[in-house]
């Protein structure tokens, strides 16, 4: 859904700023230059594990890139429309926006984007997730739409006034605008469930070095934050429809960073703890470590007849320690066949179908780790 959304608001765009003179073919180039940022997989093949996270989002997503490869197409570009009389200016202009476009949608999840790059540091607002499809929707529907209408014929007038919006650009600027209007929502949702899980932080006196809040999967109804204590993260569920005098259940995960002993020194190490940004744990395998990343909401398999709930890190991996070829090993979890069901279900209240005797598990070669809770 991320490469659909961004193919379609690339072509909205493109319509917007080219397609008076361009027509269908405006819509077309946009959703080339809205996928051009996320062409860096082609690369994968080639790439270790640990360079394919690096460079995933990376250095292809960064200003200065954007940039100069919007000067390069443009410098191509000019040639190719002369006959439209779109100059390097116009078309630089349109292919920035577009690729800027493409990498604020990225920075709207988790994982976020190396915008800056070469300076450290990735740029993640947390506020949607991988998968949405209400953000997808209204622009994968008005672009479509857009395209089967007859492109704007160029009228000559002696006005000074500008024309009318076509009803081409009409229906792009509303797929655009309530694309933006659901992310406004997002953020009002994200205000909301914040102040409720810092409002019973604090009535525990309950102090965190630091927070984040991030929707689960398919949503922004659901969220889930995760508190640094230090040496552990509390990781608590809060629904919008959720009454404020009910307490936040937090699952207590403890780091154990020193698992990381035997390879703290490989590069490989140093890539998954820099891109998880300080939210991660460690457990100790006999190949060398598993190393977890908590920001996304885990994988969740339950056993109804002993009340327990399986949680496994969606993005985790063996960090191997004298590994010859690959030291780096992804471990990729499922979750149960009732995994949409029950989150539909918590989204609305009910807690108990989703929240239960939790454990760490999908840890390799170890067996379920109990977590305490603070109700």
């Amino acid at each position: 859904m991320e490469w659909i959304a961004q193919a379609a608001l690339g072509a909205a765009l493109g319509e917007l700023l080219l397609g008076r003179r361009l027509g269908n073919r405006a819509l077309a180039w946009g959703a080339l230059f809205g996928l051009l940022p996320g062409l860096d997989v082609l690369a994968y093949p080639l790439l270790r594990e640990a360079r394919e996270l690096w460079w995933h989002r990376g250095p292809s997503h960064s200003l200065p890139v954007l940039a100069a490869i919007s000067y390069a197409a443009a410098c191509g570009l000019e040639r190719l429309w002369k006959r439209e009389k779109i100059g390097r200016a116009e078309a630089w202009t349109a292919v920035f926006v577009i690729l800027a476009a493409h990498v604020l949608l990225d920075c709207l999840g988790v994982r976020g984007a190396a915008v800056l790059w070469p300076l450290p540091g990735r740029v993640a607002l947390d506020l949607l997730p991988a998968t949405d499809f209400a953000l997808a929707a209204p622009l994968v529907i008005t672009t479509l739409r857009t395209a089967f209408l007859p492109p704007a014929a160029a009228k000559k007038s002696r006005s000074k006034k500008p024309p009318p919006p076509s009803k081409r650009r009409r229906l792009c600027w509303w797929g655009i605008g309530l694309a933006a209007g659901y992310v406004l929502l997002a953020i009002g949702m994200k205000s909301l469930v914040r102040r409720d899980f810092q409002a019973d932080l604090a009535r525990r006196g309950v102090t965190a070095g630091r927070r984040m809040e991030a929707p689960t999967p398919y949503n922004i109804l659901l969220w889930r934050a995760v508190a640094d204590r230090g040496d552990d993260f509390w990781v608590g569920y809060r629904s919008v429809f959720d009454p404020r005098e009910i307490p936040v259940r937090w699952t207590i995960y403890p780091k154990r960073a020193a698992a990381l002993a035997k390879v703290a020194d490989l590069r490989e190490t140093k890539i998954l703890t820099t891109l998880a940004d300080g939210w991660w744990l460690a457990r100790p395998d006999v190949r060398g470590a598993w190393l977890g990343d908590l920001r996304q909401c885990e994988a969740r398999t339950w056993d109804t007849r002993k009340g327990r709930v399986d949680s496994r890190l969606i993005r985790a991996w063996i960090v191997a320690a004298g590994a010859k070829r690959e030291p780096l090993l992804r471990v990729t979890p499922t979750s149960g066949e009732d995994f949409a069901k029950r989150l539909a279900r918590r989204i609305f209240g009910n807690r108990e179908e989703w929240e239960a005797n939790p454990r760490l598990a999908g840890v390799p070669g170890s067996l379920p780790e109990a977590l305490e809770v603070r109700e």
